[in-house]
């Protein structure tokens, strides 16, 4: 409360900062009306005075007359700026208008402030201000895709406004208005790879989540136009593990991860699916993994095939049986250019199969595709 007193003391004192002057402007102008009122009977009696000198013969009739002359101008210039008293009428109103700013202004501020500003109503928490500003913009949201529907109720082949409307309406979470724009979209704009992944998409949100044999054609067709698109491939994958399929799976996002860029945003996603199947994060070293590796550059073509390298050479040490993997093992070593570890590494191999006929011809017959057949 000690505040409020506060404002209303600093409000008093603004108000009498505005009207002191007016009253002391009031009485400034008396004090001048009296002062030019005493000057004209100064010149009055002056003239008087002339007269009698001139009666007794105390001064001659021209000074007299150029006396009377100079007299009687500045009489009549003292009696031109005269200030006419100020009415009583007009006091009377500006005393009421000082009273009128001194009592009506708090009054109209408290009267607005009460309603819209009362101390006494509780703050807002951040949390239900958030949540208002929230729902602030979906109802935008939803008064713009209101818009753009009746836009193409008039205008039903805008392939540009369907390209617009259907991911709005998959982020409000009406998947099937979502899937209806995305097929407007595809047949008003024509066939691309990510029309259709987006296509499959909202099937699949219309079916929480579950990538149905709908949304899998769909993914099927973005990859026919574009084999590296990476929704269509995260999503085969996702099929592929809701199918029970988690090696099938595993390959797929190994090979997307391969192909993707280091920045990729979706990345993280995919190296935790990848994990979820018992994949790793690392893509495998299989013979698509090394034929893209001769695309990147030297330092991340050696990070990427040093780091799978580790892993597949800490597992052969374990388990020397597996013939595929020294086969892979080395073919990495050749990619990389370095023959010596890739010689030592088919010696490894021959010295662990030795025992196995079998293994070891396969062994060595891959070797010698690879040209290590020394």
């Amino acid at each position: 409360m000690m505040l409020w007193f506060v404002f209303a003391l600093m409000t008093v004192a603004a108000i009498f900062a505005v009207l002191l002057p007016l009253g002391r402007s009031g009485r400034a102008q008396s004090q001048d009306s009296q002062n030019q009122g005493s000057e004209v009977a100064v010149y009055k009696d002056q003239l008087a005075e002339i007269e009698r000198d001139l009666a007794a013969g105390l001064i001659a009739a021209p000074e007299a007359e150029a006396a009377r002359v100079e007299i009687s101008r500045r009489l009549l210039a003292a009696a031109g700026n005269e200030t006419v008293s100020e009415p009583k009428s007009s006091l009377t109103w500006r005393r009421a208008a000082a009273v009128l700013a001194l009592i009506g202004l708090p009054l109209v501020a408290i009267g607005v402030y009460v309603p819209l500003g009362s101390p006494l109503l509780r703050d807002f928490p951040l949390a239900q201000r958030e949540r208002g500003a929230g729902s602030g913009m979906a109802r935008s949201l939803e008064t713009l895709v209101v818009q753009v529907e009746q836009h193409l109720e008039k205008n039903p082949t805008d392939g540009r406004g369907w390209n617009v409307l259907a991911p709005v309406l998959e982020r409000l979470g009406r998947f099937d208005d979502a899937v209806r724009a995305y097929r407007n979209a595809l047949t008003y704009n024509g066939e691309s790879p990510e029309r259709r992944s987006d296509l499959g998409e909202a099937i699949a949100a219309a079916a929480n989540g579950v990538v149905t044999a709908e949304a899998k054609t769909e993914f099927d067709r973005a990859r026919a136009l574009d084999a590296d698109d990476p929704k269509a491939n995260y999503f085969l994958g996702l099929a592929a593990e809701q199918d029970g399929r988690k090696d099938e799976a595993a390959n797929i996002w190994r090979t997307l991860l391969t192909k993707a860029p280091a920045d990729a945003p979706w990345r993280p996603l995919v190296q935790s699916s990848l994990a979820r199947v018992g994949g790793g994060t690392m893509p495998a070293l299989s013979d698509e993994t090394i034929a893209a590796s001769k695309d990147m550059n030297e330092g991340d073509r050696n990070a990427m095939v040093r780091g799978m390298v580790e892993r597949l050479a800490t597992r052969l040490k374990q388990n020397g049986d597996d013939v595929e993997g020294w086969l892979r093992l080395v073919r990495a070593y050749l990619v990389m250019g370095d023959r010596d570890k890739a010689v030592g590494a088919s010696t490894d191999a021959r010295q662990a199969v030795a025992n196995d006929a079998a293994r070891l011809r396969q062994l060595n017959e891959g070797l010698k595709t690879l040209g290590l057949d020394g």
